[in-house]
């Protein structure tokens, strides 16, 4: 009796682009299963983008290219829909590549919201940075290790985030955070994680980095119990880690929204679809 090959798997490439020049959209350029809204910006907020996955979660094979660019002059604010979710993935990686632009006396926000790493979910996610003349960038990203309020811990897989932020062409910063195999290990190890469930970056650059560490700092005195705040060639470099993935998003977008409004007199919040 002839047996039925299998079907391979269809994986998923999305790409988005958008492009943004003095009060307007320059490109606009999406592929399933991503999609680019643009909702009325809040009072006093500029012009908004809204990244969607319409896949409802990305599993091992899958792929994600995202471009921003803010042009000379030009504001804008990007964000996420909902949670990204990594599944569990049966060997292959799931493939995310961010890349932001901003022009001289541009300013761009980058706020996603979380991914959550399922248990045995592989990601590798980098982003890319460059920034020129006196363009400034307020990013950030924030990774829960499992399905917590089910009881499931990310306890094997891989999770690869890397950033690399360019100054006029030069490199200024490169990081990642790379944990593979047991992760569980990873993540309990007294001099590593500490047990947190969940973990949180933020990247502010400017000239004028080093200037406003003092208020970066003063602003986690009430967040997470382990969180910090540095500077690196003006690139200002907030961590937060936490055991409860709830307050750690809490904390992470109540310290976002004091420093959009100390760095750009932005008001104080979130976008409104991060309390949907």
């Amino acid at each position: 009796m002839a047996i039925a090959a299998v079907p391979k798997r269809l994986t998923i490439h999305g790409r988005a682009t958008v492009a943004f020049d003095r009060g307007r959209l320059r490109e606009v350029y999406h592929t399933d299963p991503l999609r680019l809204l643009f909702p009325t910006p809040a009072s006093g907020d500029p012009v908004t983008a809204v990244v969607v996955t319409t896949s409802g979660g990305l599993v091992g094979g899958d792929r994600l290219e995202i471009a921003v660019s803010v042009g000379e002059g030009a504001s804008a604010l990007v964000t996420a829909q909902a949670a990204e979710k990594v599944y569990r993935s049966a060997g292959e990686d799931v493939r995310v590549d961010v890349r932001l632009a901003v022009g001289d006396g541009g300013w761009l926000e980058w706020l996603p919201q979380e991914t959550i790493l399922f248990d045995a979910a592989r990601l590798r996610r980098t982003t890319s940075v460059a920034v020129n003349g006196s363009g400034r960038l307020l990013a950030g990203e924030l990774l829960v290790f499992g399905r917590i309020a089910r009881g499931e811990r990310f306890t094997q897989g891989l999770a690869r985030d890397a950033w690399e932020v360019r100054r006029d062409g030069r490199l200024a910063w490169a990081d990642a955070l790379h944990l593979d195999g047991d992760v569980a290990a990873l993540l309990d190890h007294p001099a590593g994680f500490a047990g947190a469930t969940a973990y949180g970056t933020i990247v502010y650059v400017g000239g004028d980095a080093a200037d406003r560490l003092d208020a970066a700092r003063a602003l986690l005195e009430d967040a997470a119990p382990r969180a910090g705040a540095t500077v690196l060639d003006e690139v200002l470099v907030i961590r937060l880690l936490g055991r409860d993935a709830q307050r750690l998003r809490a904390d992470f977008g109540r310290v976002w929204a004091g420093l959009r409004k100390e760095l750009n007199g932005l008001p104080a919040r979130l976008p409104r679809l991060w309390h949907v």
